[in-house]
């Protein structure tokens, strides 16, 4: 694996060899192994590892990227010269800012107190050996378990089992230099019955907190209980959606928190900033630093990742910023329209057209947080979804979305699961859903197919709206 010091000096070998203004290396290196298992029995051991450095060069405005995945003098001399090449016949941005400095990159948010800055600096690294050091047979042990429970429960399994670690580092000829070490785990189960079937994913930089026979456990008995599904009339129901469901469907919204989606007016917050859009429950920010969160605590730039509150008790509060869109706002009709106008480190390399985007979304917990269970027993009549999936989005302003649920739809009456059912075409606007949540669980780590990873809560919400029904 890529270590730091020997990024270190490829980063001074790439400077001598460049005439550019600026010069900024981005390392990435990862070994990734992943174990894959379909009708009871594994199909495909898989391992590779690759290290790439990606070069940008800056003449006066002028910038481009290259990239190698050899580090001797020639390839890294052909990188350069490509990267410079390119930048010289492209034309001044200007909206380019210089390189940031190590003094800028580490700059505090004024908004942020100084006890937090505290707490944060000495949260651990989320780099753990007993991931790192997972071998193939390790994992086909835990493939074993779940097969097990394949086979107990008459089902038939599939999914994935993989393990990683990677390494993630910038350096600018300014003096700024990042690195991030990580590792992280993660088990995905499908069951499979004659009529039904359940699911469950999870995956954590720490390997011992994954129970791969749990969650085989936890998909089997979603499998066994939908069985023989029955099919309701679709409408609003009142649902009850698992911390993925909730993940997956809003997800759909984060894009649009950057200052460059407010610029554009192709965000559902234009006009919308500081005003109540959501139910008095709803809290999110987005904090890299909280222990259930994962990635790299600075941006595309380098600059180091602000705790960001973008909404409180419904209100939408801020969104977030690169160094550019940062400036930009300021001298725009936006300004003193969308709250606090700051640097947060939410950018992405440069150059691009995305800008930035909140990517560690954390959502508040319930003053009275109720378990996926107490939900149950308090409805009368609903339906309580495992997932969703396929979703796309159909109203960009109302944050309209359609999809379908999977994988273990159940239908809920006087306070008790009471069978599965056939799964349901939705159509649900998100600003409309976060008003309408009724209960949350305590907010987790979770994640789906549909989205990226998040810590969220499971949701009752009433009226959600149930298009038609399918054939599964």
């Amino acid at each position: 694996m890529l270590a730091q010091e020997k990024a270190a000096d490829i980063f001074h070998r790439i400077r001598r060899l460049s005439s550019a203004d600026e010069v900024e290396a981005i390392f990435t290196g990862s070994r990734f192994a992943l174990t894959r298992f379909a009708n009871n029995t594994i199909h495909q051991n898989v391992e590779e590892e690759n290290s790439v450095v990606s070069i940008r060069t800056n003449f006066g405005g002028r910038t481009a990227r290259s990239t190698a995945n050899q580090f001797d003098d020639e390839s890294l001399r052909r990188a350069v010269a490509a990267s410079e090449s390119l930048a010289r016949v492209q034309e001044p941005d200007p909206d380019l800012l210089p390189m940031p400095t190590r003094e800028e990159a580490d700059f505090c948010d004024p908004v942020e107190k100084a006890a937090d800055r505290s707490v944060r600096s000495t949260l651990a690294s989320r780099f753990f050996e007993e991931t790192a050091a997972v071998t193939p047979a390790d994992r086909a042990e835990v493939v074993q378990g779940i097969v097990a429970v394949a086979d107990r429960h008459d089902s038939t399994t599939a999914g994935i089992y993989s393990t990683s670690e990677s390494r993630e580092g910038i350096f600018n000829s300014r003096g700024l230099a990042r690195w991030h070490p990580q590792t992280l785990a993660e088990i995905s189960v499908t069951m499979l019955a004659s009529d039904s079937s359940g699911w469950q994913k999870l995956n954590s930089p720490d390997v011992r907190t994954l129970d791969g026979v749990r969650l085989a456990e936890t998909a089997a008995q979603k499998a066994v209980d939908s069985a023989h599904p029955r099919e309701i009339a679709p409408g609003k129901y009142t649902v009850i959606l698992e911390p993925a469901a909730v993940l997956d469907i809003v997800g759909f919204m984060f894009w649009d928190y950057s200052g460059v989606a407010i610029l554009d007016q192709r965000s559902f917050l234009n006009d919308r900033i500081g005003t109540q859009l959501f139910g008095e429950n709803i809290d999110i920010c987005d904090d890299v630093e909280h222990p259930l969160q994962a990635g790299s605590r600075f941006d595309g730039e380098g600059m180091r990742r602000q705790r960001v509150p973008l909404v409180e008790n419904g209100v939408v509060k801020r969104v977030v910023y690169a160094r550019a869109t940062a400036k930009k706002m300021k001298k725009s009709e936006y300004a003193g329209k969308v709250g606090p106008i700051e640097v947060t480190g939410h950018g992405f390399p440069l150059p691009n057209e995305m800008g930035e985007m909140p990517m560690n979304i954390v959502f508040g917990a319930a003053e009275k947080p109720q378990t996926v269970d107490q939900m149950i027993a308090s409805t009368e009549r609903g339906v309580l979804i495992t997932r969703l999936w396929y979703i796309r989005e159909v109203d960009p302003y109302e944050k309209i979305v359609t999809g379908m649920t999977r994988d273990g739809t159940f239908l809920v009456e006087n306070g008790k699961v009471q069978c599965g059912l056939r799964n349901f075409r939705f159509n649900e606007s998100l600003i409309a859903m976060l008003s309408k949540v009724e209960a949350m669980s305590v907010p987790v780590r979770a994640c789906g197919e549909e989205s990226f990873d998040m810590v969220v809560p499971g949701m009752k919400v009433r009226e959600f709206n149930f298009t038609e029904g399918t054939k599964f």
